[in-house]
């Protein structure tokens, strides 16, 4: 890349899905190229599959895109309002010798049906029609292709990941650029686009890597300067077969609605076959921008691991500032119907306070509306193993009613008076304190497992948590005193 070359990227999604995993990371890829560089990033939308193509993939990609903060400098660029473009391109290369109309009806790869046996296998029937034959029967109202007409010899590229790369022009048929109903295919297009968009560098998937010589010769056919490639390796599934719905969602937008922060996905899918040199995971958007070359993409597809965004996902729930943790916890007790004014547990500080006390161990979002509901709600059911686990002792009920007046009576609700008071109303009936302590944790939070239970019970306060331990006592009433 020369010094005075303006980088131009571009991602062109085809909106007959929403925008999944690969397409995001290849998007990302291209962003940071482009914002490392100082150059643009172009989004434009390849929807000439009008069967499948819709409006809503096109906004559920875009949707997509902004979540992850992929803004674009130019675009969205549609290609089905170029079609006149990509046939007057076409056209000029019947014109100059390096396509020929394709009237047999065959216009998709390259089979018997349409070649003399005595042909190659890149050798198509129409190829030798001769032009003026071949208008003759194009003004008479015959339907026609146009296929592009590989020369011989040797197609060559440096890819900017996999290396050089050469491919014999004699395995390549003489592939269709413009169909007879006027729909261009995906290497007319893409190589038109590009063109006609001043892109520098085509980043995209290794599964494109075969195309790449046959937009290489058209890109030599219209004399113009050809860009340079970088293919990403593929992303696979922990079982390394090719990410798919088996493995779980692959839809950008299903992990937003799952709990996952932009920011956390963004830094999990830049680390997925990049690696910035050295072994740090948690980078900010800026540090990636400054650190991403195409140098650092590995050769290796990269595997898509669920642990893996969890973890990171927690690290920036754990490092997001109060007040943007806070907004974030109240939409989603909000969209769940957790939310309402007149619930102490929602006041600005018991809010803030029960955030802290349960973010070190929350891995998504969603968590504060499931796992931690109860610090949020009074609504929540006792795990069902964490019950038969901790809340079967015959002894429970007659010393969760003593505890409950012990606590009732007591002058001061500080965390260390709770805990005191409990220590030593078990060491008096000679009991294990974690007996009560276990049983203690499901009453309040629902949970076998959760944090500390005298911070919980400071998150609650006196009368929240006496109320819990009330309703512990029903239930033993019903479960075991019965």
């Amino acid at each position: 890349m020369s010094p005075k070359e303006k980088v131009r990227v571009r991602f062109a999604p085809s909106p007959t899905g929403y925008l999944h995993v690969g397409g995001a990371r290849t998007a990302l890829f291209n962003w940071l190229f482009a914002r490392h560089h100082g150059g643009q990033f172009i989004l434009r939308i390849e929807d000439t599959d009008f069967a499948r193509s819709s409006e809503e993939m096109v906004e559920g990609i875009l949707k997509g895109m902004r979540w992850l903060g992929l803004n674009w400098d130019d675009g969205p660029f549609f290609q089905s309002r170029r079609l006149d473009r990509y046939k007057k391109f076409a056209l000029k290369l019947i014109a100059s010798g390096h396509a020929y109309r394709c009237f047999c009806g065959t216009e998709e790869g390259v089979g018997r049906k349409g070649y003399d046996e005595n042909q190659s296998a890149g050798e198509h029937a129409c190829a030798n029609l001769a032009r003026e034959k071949s208008e003759v029967r194009a003004e008479a109202g015959e339907p026609f292709a146009i296929r592009f007409r590989v020369p011989p010899g040797k197609t060559s590229f440096e890819d900017q990941v996999f290396g050089a790369i050469e491919v014999d022009n004699a395995t390549i048929e003489d592939f269709v650029l413009l169909r007879s109903d006027g729909i261009p295919t995906y290497h007319l297009g893409v190589v038109v686009d590009d063109l006609d968009m001043d892109i520098t560098h085509v980043v995209r998937g290794a599964d494109h890597i075969s195309n790449t010589p046959k937009q290489i010769l058209l890109y030599r056919a219209a004399g113009t300067p050809i860009p340079q490639f970088a293919h990403l390796p593929l992303i696979l599934g922990p079982d390394k077969q090719r990410l798919s719905k088996r493995h779980g969602a692959t839809s950008v937008m299903s992990y937003a609605e799952m709990g996952y922060l932009p920011e956390a996905f963004f830094n999990f899918l830049a680390l997925l076959g990049w690696s910035p040199g050295d072994d740090r995971e948690v980078l900010a958007r800026q540090e990636l921008i400054d650190l991403f070359s195409l140098k650092g993409v590995g050769k290796a597809n990269a595997v898509f691991g669920l642990d893996k965004l969890d973890w990171f996902n927690s690290q920036y729930i754990r490092n997001a500032s109060k007040e943007s943790l806070r907004t974030m916890v109240r939409n989603e007790l909000q969209s769940k119907q957790l939310w309402s004014n007149a619930n102490p547990a929602l006041s600005p500080e018991a809010l803030d306070a029960a955030i802290e006390l349960v973010k070190p161990r929350a891995r998504k979002i969603s968590d504060f509306s499931s796992t931690f509901s109860a610090f949020f709600s009074d609504d929540f059911a006792y795990d069902e193993a964490a019950a038969e686990k901790f809340l079967k002792d015959p002894r429970l009920g007659s010393l969760i009613r003593a505890l409950i007046d012990r606590y009732s009576a007591e002058d001061t609700f500080t965390l260390q008076s709770t805990e005191e008071t409990l220590r030593r109303f078990a060491e008096k009936e000679g009991v294990k304190a974690g007996l009560l302590i276990n049983a203690l944790r499901v009453a309040l939070t629902g949970q076998g497992v959760a944090p500390g239970l005298f911070e919980i019970m400071q998150v609650l306060g006196r009368e929240r948590t006496l109320q819990r331990m009330q309703r512990l006592n029903t239930y033993l009433r019903l479960t075991i005193d019965d």
